[in-house]
C-alpha cells in the first residue's frame, strides 16, 4: 500500500512560562532540531518599526485602523494591547504553515493561550514552562539583569507577575518543570514528537486505511 497520499496537518505549539523560567531557550532549541518541519509565530503590531528590524521577520507592522480591521474580521487568531501598542498573530501565514504540514511554535503569555484556545482547540498543544523553586527563579532573573541593568525593583515586579502568571499552569495541556534545561528541551521534544503522531493530524488515513482493508 503506497503512503504517499499520507499527509500531516501541523500543529500550534504554545510554550508559556514566568519570565526566567527558561521559555526563550527551549524554543530556540527546538527551532533548532526541527528547522525543516518548524517555524516560529510572527506576530503583527502597531508600535513603531525600530531601524533593525524587518517587516515580516521582526513583526508585521501595521498601523492601528489596519490592525483593528483585522481583529473585525476574525483574522487574527490572538490580540492584546501592550501599554499604548496592539500585539497580535495574524491567521493566514499560520493556516498556510499548518495546511503545509509545518508546526508553528508560539512563544506567548496564558492570555493570549485562551484566545488560542477558543479560536483552533484542535490544532493547539500548549505547554507550561515552571521553575524549579522561587528561589531559583529569582537567581535566574538577577543573573540575567547583569546584563539588562534591571533595578531591584523591577526583579521584585518580575516576581509578583510570575506569581500570577503561574496560577494558570492547571489550563495547559502539559506542565515541565525546568530545574535541567537539556533534560527539560528533551522533554518538550517528546512532547512534539508524540502530538504529531496524533490520529486527527493525519490527512488521508481513511482512504489508507479503506485501501489495506481491501487488499491494495
Amino acid at each position: 500500500m503506497d503512503i504517499s497520499g499520507l499527509k500531516r496537518r501541523g500543529l500550534m505549539y504554545v510554550l508559556s512560562s514566568p519570565s526566567g523560567a527558561g521559555k526563550t531557550t527551549i524554543t530556540r532549541a527546538l527551532l533548532e532540531k526541527n528547522a525543516d518541519k518548524m517555524i516560529i509565530s510572527i506576530s503583527a503590531t502597531t508600535r513603531q518599526q525600530r531601524a533593525s528590524e524587518v517587516d515580516g521577520q521582526d513583526y508585521y507592522f501595521s498601523d492601528i485602523p489596519e490592525f483593528n480591521k483585522m481583529v473585525e474580521e476574525g483574522d487574527m487568531l490572538e490580540h492584546a494591547k501592550v501599554f499604548d501598542n496592539y500585539y497580535g498573530t495574524p491567521r493566514a501565514p499560520v493556516e498556510k504553515a499548518l495546511s503545509e504540514g509545518k508546526d508553528v511554535i508560539f512563544d506567548i503569555d496564558w492570555q493570549g493561550t485562551q484566545q488560542l484556545r477558543e479560536m483552533a482547540r484542535d490544532d493547539l498543544v500548549t505547554v507550561f514552562i515552571l521553575p524549579p523553586s522561587a528561589r531559583e527563579l529569582e537567581n535566574r532573573l538577577r543573573n540575567r539583569s547583569q546584563n539588562t541593568l534591571e533595578t531591584d525593583a523591577q526583579i521584585r515586579g518580575r516576581m509578583s507577575k510570575s506569581n500570577d502568571e503561574m496560577t494558570h499552569y492547571s489550563e495547559y495541556d502539559y506542565v515541565l518543570i525546568n530545574q535541567d534545561i537539556d533534560k527539560t528541551i528533551t522533554q518538550a521534544q517528546m512532547i512534539l514528537d508524540a502530538e504529531r503522531l496524533k490520529r486527527r493530524r493525519l490527512i488521508g488515513l481513511s482512504d489508507f486505511v479503506r485501501g489495506v482493508k481491501e487488499g491494495r
